[in-house]
């Protein structure tokens, strides 16, 4: 149905003469199309990018979950943690939102053959793209103001809630059966409790707030364990139970220690436990590099660019002062006046070989101590320098980001708008695999290069490019290949291109037809296939397939004077003609001709220096004379099927009295 009201849409396009092949389109018409096709990529944008924004948040929200569960948070404190971090993720969900949606918009043209008919109207794929290429840059101006202004302070007060949450003490939940240990100074065992009533049975509690050695004990029947309302402190009432503890005393000597032992009916014990949520100052994290937008950035860099210039050459001068300490004994004036025949000079090595064994241990040990002080020191000073460094790399790598994930908004247009065309699947099936693969790519050439950029392993603005380096040409050949009309994704290809390296057989499928305009000429198809059936004689006798195949006949032969080939020709032509037969019987046996892959037995590679460079590569070389040996024993086979069908036909023919 969709198919015959596209045709009948571009009947009525070229009848009309709206849209012409010239490309003289009239305003009007351009714009509606501008405006269906931005309507219908934005519906979609804005679903795919609350989900992408819904998945980040999820994987952030993974990170911090062992922080946030048990402490008893409120509703307030958890919708600040959710909103500023949707805030801050905005920048890293935009562009996977942007590949997701172009993906499915035109694998829905694509599918619904609304590009088809665009294209038929004389439009390209880039005109198409035009309108939403321009919507794809104010996002990408909107990513980069969000990544400067907004995002920067939003990470700060996200930082600063997550901060007080780990700060927060934990929400008090005593399992049944084991220790609890949360409290400080305190391990808390419940062999039973009552959910509903709160109620605790067969309670002991090891006090062990005034240390180790000076351990209580405590148990006691049933107890309950209640909060103040301030939540500062938490009170354990305690039933019928004993306390046991140590006495101190100053007399280490004694191997008896006395203890106290006392048995109560009800016991209160007050602890200081703060349960409740606190905003702590976490002013700090404004000195972070994540936190500044591109102008305190710049002013943090030219920062730290002198102030680890000074440190250096500071460093510098201390290392080279402790690494050799000694100063000459004269200066150059007081060398003018020194008599040089009264000079004299000392042979170090004969002193310490004159000296004792005592005096040359002492010594060498002193002196492999100065060594080790001073590499201690080379040690401590190199470990600031590089936290310097990769601290001023930090920011580096912080400015260049927010143009980065800007343009990676236009760059992910460009990779999912020409794939989309290309595979011509809507929906979240194929859109979906597509979009992880290529997010999954781009977050590990970004990742690796953040990281080599940060140890100062690469130049900064080559650790921060890598990425887009590599999409960007993606995003480019994918363009101009789906504006072709390229089957760089067609799956037939592929799969063409399998068969053939691997020496895939292909199966013949030839049916009777219900319809048959012209009936073969069964006299003139008989002398062909006598033939072909001499020519695959001939072949197979005269051409030693049986035999390993030689370096010159693989890599060397020329395609022309493939007889084999121009037999599989033949063989083709008579099949097509035959199969027009209303015998039953010859139809069945067409089927029992082979798929011929005659040029098999020679090197796939067509061009010359091709086949030599193969030579040269040892192990590529030995998989084609492996392929061509394998496709010679194919060859011999097929030929002796040729051979046997082509008897057969031409009996069936003898008999139904065809001839």
């Amino acid at each position: 149905m969709k198919s015959w009201t596209t045709f009948v849409a571009i009947k009525l396009i070229f009848n009309k003469k709206v849209l012409k092949v010239s490309m003289r389109i009239p305003d009007f018409n351009i714009k509606k199309l501008d405006i269906f096709i931005i309507k219908s990529f934005t519906q979609l944008l804005l679903g795919t990018f609350f989900i992408c924004l819904f998945i980040f948040i999820m994987q952030f929200l993974w990170r911090w979950v062992d922080e946030l569960v048990g402490k008893g948070l409120d509703f307030e404190v958890l919708a600040q943690f959710f909103y500023l971090s949707s805030l801050m993720l905005v920048g890293q969900a935009l562009p996977l939102a942007i590949l997701l949606a172009a993906l499915m918009t035109f694998g829905n043209f694509g599918e619904r053959l609304e590009l088809l008919a665009m294209k038929a109207a004389g439009i390209p794929l880039v005109r198409i793209m035009v309108p939403l290429v321009f919507e794809c840059i104010i996002l990408a101006g909107f990513s980069f103001y969000f990544q400067n202004n907004i995002a920067p302070k939003a990470q700060v007060k996200l930082y600063t809630v997550l901060y007080s949450i780990k700060q927060t003490s934990p929400e008090v939940e005593i399992p049944e059966g084991a220790f609890y240990d949360q409290i400080e100074g305190y391990n808390l065992f419940v062999k039973k409790k009552n959910k509903e009533t709160g109620m605790l049975y067969n309670v002991m509690i090891y006090d062990l707030s005034a240390g180790f050695e000076n351990t209580r004990i405590l148990i006691a029947d049933s107890g309950r364990i209640d909060t103040t309302d301030d939540h500062k402190y938490m009170m354990i009432t305690l039933m019928s139970g004993e306390l046991f503890e140590n006495l101190k005393t100053e007399d280490i000597r004694r191997q008896n220690h006395p203890y106290r032992r006392e048995t109560y009916t009800k016991k209160v014990i007050a602890v200081d436990f703060d349960g409740g949520f606190n905003m702590q100052d976490a002013s700090f994290l404004n000195s972070q590099a994540a936190s500044k937008n591109m102008g305190q950035l710049s002013h943090s860099i030219d920062s730290l660019v002198q102030y680890n210039d000074s440190v250096g050459r500071s460093n510098w001068k201390a290392v080279m002062k402790s690494a050799y300490p000694l100063k000459p004994v004269f200066t150059k004036e007081d060398s003018m006046h020194i008599d040089k025949d009264k000079l004299y000079t000392i042979n170090i090595d004969s002193i310490f070989k004159s000296a004792s064994k005592s005096d040359k241990q002492r010594w060498i040990k002193s002196e492999l101590n100065k060594v080790q002080q001073i590499k201690t020191d080379f040690e401590i000073k190199k470990n600031i320098m590089r936290s310097l460094d990769k601290d001023l790399n930090n920011h580096k790598l912080m400015w260049w980001d927010k143009i980065i994930l800007a343009l990676a908004c236009i760059i992910f247009f460009f990779i999912g708008a020409p794939m989309g065309a290309i595979v011509r699947k809507g929906g979240l099936g194929y859109p979906v695999l597509i979009s992880v693969a290529t997010f999954v790519l781009y977050y590990v050439f970004n990742t690796s290069g953040y990281k080599m950029a940060r140890e100062g392993e690469w130049y900064v603005w080559v650790g921060s490019w890598l990425s887009t380096m590599i999409l960007a040409p993606i995003g480019i050949v994918l363009t101009l290949q789906s504006n072709r009309d390229s089957t760089i994704m067609n799956t037939d290809a592929y799969k063409a291109f399998f068969r053939k390296l691997f020496g895939i057989r292909e199966e013949r499928h030839v049916t009777l037809k219900e319809v048959v305009i012209d009936d073969p000429d069964y006299r003139k198809d008989a002398d062909i296939l006598d033939n072909i059936l001499d020519k695959a004689v001939k072949i197979k006798d005269n051409s030693n397939l049986k035999h390993c195949p030689t370096i010159k006949s693989v890599f060397f032969s020329k395609y022309n004077e493939n007889r084999a080939k121009e037999l599989s020709e033949q063989l083709e032509s008579v099949v097509e003609e035959l199969g027009n037969s209303r015998n039953k019987k010859i139809i069945g046996s067409l089927n029992a001709f082979p798929i011929m892959a005659a040029d098999g037995i020679y090197s796939p590679l067509k061009k010359h220096w091709l086949n030599i460079l193969s030579l040269i590569l040892f192990p590529v070389g030995i998989m084609i004379y492996l392929r061509s040996w394998i496709y010679r024993f194919r060859l011999l086979k097929d030929l002796i099927k040729v051979e046997r069908t082509s008897r057969l036909i031409l009996e069936i023919m003898i008999k139904e009295n065809l001839l």
